[in-house]
């Protein structure tokens, strides 16, 4: 049974006394307490703080030993002593008792800033996160904050340098600085500006900081630092472009969103090329007119250029946006706009759903399908389901957009607890492409293409139109082989092999990155016959370069686009409109508008049909139908070639012939069959160490606490517990790796065992022999 303090109908665990929906999505009927904005300090306060360390809970301080007036408040920040270290924390709450004795417990060495970093909004957030995802809170909260504002040296308050003029300055005749004209001159600027020049406008001026510290030695001119007051962009002009007009499906859906009063959950399911980004514009321009700030979250912002390039071209009021290419000062000044409002459209992937909007008026999650948005490493979270949560506290509607959404918010859609809007035509008129099933078996192929579909290419240049094809697989070749013996390059530190990349010369492991130096000889038979077997971009590439002297063919992966700016030249030629062959990975597959690509090839998709994941049916499909969707999206027909070993599977009858809605009814009703998600709930214990024995060990005994704490005969409190088990790719990086896997019907069966799970977990000794985490609703089963 499971101990009193865990059972189920005892514990009044209050945190899941609401119905979930999220990932599965979450149904609210209450979010949890709102933290008090504030607290009074007296002899016995104490400071609750999230520190970064691997502490599951916040840890105890008291207040700043000196005497001050502080009002300590949920959100500031603190430094903190830990162990022999300094560090930056968070206040998490504020209380009046402690579990320690008050004679354990050390002062914060200061608070850091006047105002709380985090809003009481981010706390809500970041309390519900803590919990949902059984975190350490330090991770979490942290999270929310640019890195910057996690190290001690930065406030959250931006400071300018600001010149004034001394009041020796103001008095003085300035003829007594003889031919120092340019002292003069900056003298009689800052005599005219009383209060003060900021730096950066002096030197606008051509006015030199050398100039300026002369005035200062004389005493004439003072240096001091002053906050910066950012300039609110709502009385701006707000549009710089005319919106297009909308069709029937588009404006119900905008007028879905428009109509939306607090929070509400939208969900846009829009076939590829259906102009979703013009409803999200004029949404957004809606928001905005009644002063408020759009949030949205785009998978990968460099792989959307044009996207964000559509915002800044439609709106005239400051669009920022947040990615991981910018500047840690950067991100730091993005943060400090959208929280001074001096912001109105923010523009990220998944870690700006944490940027702080002093008014919050839409949250808009763009192919909202995407694996991009759940984070692998660290804080494994779902920046789309926190999107739903945020969207909650804030009381604001969310927006959740894809061609091909998720079978978890198309059940929420069933179960209405999202609204669905549907459009199903795409924009201007433009026809759905057809698509092709091509039978690879017994076909000649050259470096994996057919005759049929070379002939196809052949004849979509000759129309000069573009051909895009598709091939998830970078580098030159996957396999390095010996042809007398049969060797394979393998990873010394993966169950992985090699990807040969020709044009660098190496052999690289893309999932741990180790790279070796090409062998000359095989290492087990000395023979000198090495070959590069099967496809990659880079060999493809080659080919079709030669096939098609005449033609641009343009890679597209991320070997070619790791050069600043690189990606944009890419796609500065294929928007020129000539000619052109496309050669790439998924990178192509997300928010590129290419008007006159007419033909789609996908080289190879069969991987993706057996694989072990359960998921990976889904997966495939909407890559498919992502993919398949960059044809033919202006006035000209387009075609996709979809090349395969098994032209009678299933799934890719039913893409073909019905579309992406049949074919996730299907795989609901499957997956209801086999109880798994969206129809029962997920987590993962992943353990990793140098010796297999270590993990499993650690499992184990996690599985047998876990089933010795079950409730016999409660089906609805049950949890199953498969595993230990190996990854799929058991050993990577030189640790081996197993997992525990827990099913249930319910959500509070999960979590009221996840959360005894969790306490336990850090009591076993096995626990310091491993790396172990756990990841809740897990993207993949690896």
């Amino acid at each position: 049974m499971i101990p009193k303090s865990c059972n189920l109908a005892s514990n009044g665990l209050h945190l899941w006394s609401y119905t979930y929906t999220i990932s599965q999505h979450i149904d609210f009927k209450t979010i949890g307490e709102v933290l008090s904005p504030s607290a009074t300090t007296h002899a016995t306060t104490i400071l609750k703080i999230a520190v970064p360390a691997p502490f599951r809970k916040a840890l105890d301080y008291l207040p700043d030993a000196k005497p001050n007036l502080i009002d300590y408040q949920p959100g500031m920040r603190v430094l903190a002593p830990l162990g022999n270290r300094k560090v930056v924390g968070i206040i998490t709450a504020v209380v009046h008792q402690s579990d320690l004795n008050a004679e354990k417990l050390r002062p914060i060495i200061k608070v850091m800033d006047e105002q709380p970093a985090l809003d009481p909004s981010t706390l809500q957030l970041c309390r519900w996160a803590v919990n949902y995802y059984h975190q350490p809170e330090g991770d979490v909260y942290l999270q929310a904050l640019p890195v910057l504002l996690r190290k001690a040296e930065h406030t959250t308050q931006e400071w300018i340098d600001t010149w004034i003029a001394s009041q020796k300055g103001l008095l003085i005749d300035p003829a007594q600085l003889g031919r120092a004209e340019r002292q003069i001159a900056a003298l009689n600027m800052l005599r005219e500006h009383p209060r003060g020049l900021a730096q950066q406008t002096l030197s606008g001026l051509n006015i030199k900081p050398p100039q300026l510290r002369a005035l200062a030695e004389k005493g004439l001119a003072e240096l001091h630092e002053r906050p910066r007051h950012y300039k609110s962009w709502s009385d701006q002009p707000l549009l710089s472009e005319t919106p297009f007009a909308l069709n029937q499906e588009q404006q119900e859906s905008l007028g879905a969103i428009n109509q939306a009063e607090g929070f509400n959950s939208i969900l846009i399911e829009g076939v590829t090329g259906s102009g979703k980004t013009e409803v999200y514009l004029q949404a957004i321009e809606h928001r905005l007119k009644q002063g408020k700030q759009a949030l949205v979250l785009v998978p990968e912002i460099n792989l959307t250029p044009q996207t964000v390039n559509r915002f800044k071209h439609r709106f005239l009021v400051p669009v920022i946006c947040l990615h991981s290419n910018l500047t840690d000062r950067e991100r730091l000044q993005a943060w400090r706009q959208a929280k001074a409002n001096a912001a109105a459209i923010i523009i990220g992937t998944r870690s700006a759903l944490f940027t702080p909007l002093k008014c919050p008026g839409i949250i808009i999650v763009d192919e909202e399908h995407d694996g991009s948005y759940k984070q692998q490493d660290g804080f494994r979270y779902s920046a789309r389901d926190l999107a739903v949560v945020r969207a909650k506290i804030e009381k604001i509607p969310i927006v959740l957009g894809s061609a091909t959404p998720s079978l978890e918010s198309i059940f929420n859609a069933e179960q209405q607890r999202y609204q669905l809007c549907q459009i199903s035509t795409r924009a201007a008129g433009a026809e759905p492409p057809s698509i092709q099933l091509l039978d690879m078996k017994k076909a000649e192929l050259k470096e994996g293409l057919t005759q049929e579909t070379l002939d196809a290419i052949t004849d979509t240049l000759l129309e000069e139109n573009q051909v895009l094809v598709f091939l998830n697989r970078r580098g030159f070749a996957p396999v390095l082989m010996c042809h007398d013996c049969g060797w394979q390059a393998q990873c010394r530190r993966c169950d992985a092999r090699m990807t040969y990349h020709r044009q660098a010369q190496r052999l690289h492991c893309h999932h741990c990155d180790y790279q070796a130096p090409v062998p000359r000889h095989c290492s087990h038979c000395g023979s000198s016959d090495i070959r590069s077997i099967g496809q990659g971009t880079e060999k493809l590439e080659g080919f079709l370069s030669e096939y098609f002297k005449k033609t641009t063919v343009i890679r597209i992966d991320r070997d070619t686009t790791q050069r600043k700016s690189a990606l944009e030249n890419h796609l500065k030629v294929v928007h020129s409109g000539k000619p052109c062959l496309l050669i790439g990975t998924q990178m192509l597959a997300k928010g590129h508008h290419f008007p006159n690509v007419t033909l789609v090839v996908i080289a190879d998709i069969d991987a993706g049909l057996f694989a072990s994941d359960f998921r990976a049916t889904e997966h495939t499909a909407q890559l498919i139908e992502q993919v398949a969707g960059r044809a033919g999206r202006a006035e000209k027909h387009g075609t996709v070639i979809i090349q395969t070993h098994h032209p009678e599977h299933p799934m890719l009858q039913t893409l073909a012939r019905q579309g992406y809605a049949a074919f996730s009814q299907v795989v609901l009703a499957e997956r209801k069959l086999l109880q798994f998600p969206p129809f029962s709930h997920l987590a993962l214990i992943r353990a990793e160490a140098t010796h297999a024995d270590q993990a499993t060990d650690f499992l184990q005994k996690l599985a047998h606490i876990a089933s010795e704490s079950q409730i016999p005969d409660s089906p609805t409190l049950s949890v199953d517990i498969w595993g230990p088990v190996p990854t799929l790719m058991q050993r990577k990086a030189g640790r081996h790796r197993f997992q525990l896997v827990l099913r249930a019907q319910g959500r509070m069966a999960l979590h009221t065992m996840l959360e005894f799970l969790m306490d336990r977990a850090e009591e076993l000794p096995e626990a310091k022999r491993v790396k172990w985490h756990l990841d809740v609703d897990p993207t993949y089963l690896e």
